[in-house]
């Protein structure tokens, strides 16, 4: 990554704004010139950039990349929709690549440093980060270029109202662009179990978490993989979604206990009231629920420490009996061995899909540095992603040597999908690409065994999914102060209370924590925010 610039002075940004407002007037432009030789070059930069066609500029530019990437993946210098979409844009895409796991740790020094890329590529920056880092002058704001330079989504936003508001700040401003998912079997974690071992031990798909029990100990107890040795996985999960996001596994069993993921956080709505759940009884019970998974050996031990390789490695190998993912891409060849299961019944009789994204999906995908110097034609490099030209050579490569359409939908060669080389060539492996997923662009992830699984989901999905709301300022700073205490300390204990390193006799001393450390003050702000989305 080259160095930029350092700290941001009040001239720099008076030289962003100008750039980003422009002038019409030629003669305008020049006296603008004359005055302001920084605001001079922004505007000669925005005339040379294309507002429509390719390639997008003229004279080739390059822009630098920070950008996360999976384990699946290959190197993004050698993906075609790099490659190719260099030669159709006249744009460079230089990355920086770097590894989910530590991710969140490099992109905070970056923005600590200040040592900035032009551009952040499948970055997942979150509400919070990009308020902070937007007021602070670190990244540009888009609003005013959206309309002449992003077209495709500027369309996807006039369709989904629901975007705008998820994105846009109370000030107005949009610092960052999501991913955007039209596709209902893209926004949710299927409930995978492996039915060839209930085949085998002549077991019914289970309804209720106290069925799923019953099967997990079968599993443990009556070898269904057939080699003699206790050597089966009943269970696994995620280790991490990520700071602020909780454990993987709580997540995923949440709506079984009636507790739901609204706002982007641990939000119950009912009667247009705001519950943070974490803490009340029904979380107790969940975690309660676990804890004996945990304790009697059904629940993977490695649940909290896993890397990413390791969890699909462990789902690609057959031989794990329950676990939680998007699509089947992650055990493909063994898919006949697994059949998608609806939301399991709690012991309330909740059975809850809790778990599932709005259509702005993976907030803060993709963000311009203040740093760039051409940040219309970066904004005109991504967008090309958010139309379905633009995401299938995103996710499929090239027609005839990656791809062949069938009705017009994109479909893997079968020679290609012998290669096993599918994660290699797009970045959406891994999730977290800007981009559009819509159902003409989805069959490898949405092939009818998803399709399937995602109908059995579909009946206990709530009507709405709120995103997470976009608070000002001040409120921002309020809410990661609350949220970093609280969300740190929740993690740390549920993980405890799980793994049985505290016993549940301490559940008021971690009631009273939550409570001092503000937790109903967050519920407030929560509130305050719900409300006005209401009126």
């Amino acid at each position: 990554m080259r160095h930029k610039r350092g700290k941001l002075t009040i001239s720099t940004m008076m030289a962003i704004s100008l750039a980003i407002a422009g002038c019409s007037n030629a003669d305008e432009g020049t006296n603008a010139a004359a005055n302001n030789e920084a605001a001079s070059e922004g505007e000669n930069a925005k005339a040379t950039v294309s507002t429509s066609g390719f390639p997008i500029v003229q004279e080739p530019i390059s822009f630098t990349m920070f950008a996360r990437i999976a384990p699946v993946n290959g190197p993004f210098k050698d993906m075609p929709v790099f490659q190719d979409y260099e030669k159709l844009s006249n744009i460079k895409a230089e990355f920086t690549e770097v590894p989910t796991d530590g991710f969140q740790e490099k992109k905070n020094l970056l923005f600590a440093s200040n040592e900035l890329p032009d551009v952040l590529f499948r970055a997942g920056l979150t509400p919070l980060e990009t308020i902070r880092y937007g007021t602070a002058g670190q990244l540009l704001p888009l609003e005013n270029l959206i309309g002449e330079y992003a077209p495709n989504f500027k369309q996807l936003m006039d369709a989904y109202p629901e975007i705008r508001s998820a994105i846009t700040t109370p000030e107005g401003h949009i610092y960052a662009l999501p991913t955007i998912v039209t596709l209902g079997a893209a926004r949710t974690d299927k409930k995978w179990i492996n039915q060839a071992w209930l085949k085998k031990l002549n077991l019914q798909e289970p309804q209720t978490t106290e069925d799923l029990y019953n099967v997990l100990v079968a599993f443990r107890d009556k070898d269904p993989n057939g080699n003699g040795k206790p050597d089966e996985i009943p269970m696994t999960a995620r280790a991490s979604s990520g700071p602020g996001l909780g454990l993987p596994v709580v997540n995923m069993m949440s709506g079984s206990f009636g507790l739901d993921n609204q706002l982007g956080y641990n939000i119950n709505l009912a009667d247009g009231k705001v519950e943070i759940w974490m803490g009340n009884d029904r979380n107790k019970e969940l975690l309660q629920y676990l804890n004996k998974l945990y304790s009697e050996k059904l629940l993977d031990p490695e649940v909290f420490s896993q890397k990413e390789a390791e969890y699909l490695a462990k789902q690609g190998s057959g031989n794990t009996g329950f676990f939680f993912d998007q699509t089947n891409n992650p055990f493909l060849p063994i898919a006949d061995q697994y059949t998608g299961i609806a939301p399991l019944e709690g012991p309330h009789g909740d059975r809850l899909q809790s778990q599932g994204a709005p259509v702005p999906r993976d907030f803060g995908s993709f963000a311009i540095a203040s740093v760039n110097e051409h940040p219309e034609a970066a904004l005109r490099w991504v967008d090309y992603f958010y139309g379905e030209e633009g995401s299938t050579l995103l996710r499929f490569g090239r027609e005839g040597e990656h791809y062949e359409l069938k009705d017009g939908i994109p479909y893997y060669t079968e020679q290609f999908l012998q290669s096993g080389n599918q994660a290699k060539i797009t970045p959406y492996a891994g999730g977290g690409a800007p981009h559009l997923i819509s159902d003409k662009v989805a069959s490898f992830i949405n092939p009818p065994q998803v399709q399937e699984a995602q109908k059995k989901l579909d009946p206990y999905m709530p009507e709405i999914r709120y995103a997470a709301p976009m608070f000002d300022e001040e409120t921002a700073r309020k809410v990661d102060v609350l949220r970093n205490d609280i969300d740190k300390y929740y993690e740390e204990q549920s993980t405890k209370f799980i793994a049985g390193a505290i016993g549940f006799e301490k559940w008021d001393e971690f009631q009273a924590t939550l409570k001092k450390m503000g937790l109903e003050d967050l519920q407030q702000i929560y509130q305050t925010a719900y409300d006005a989305m209401e009126k």
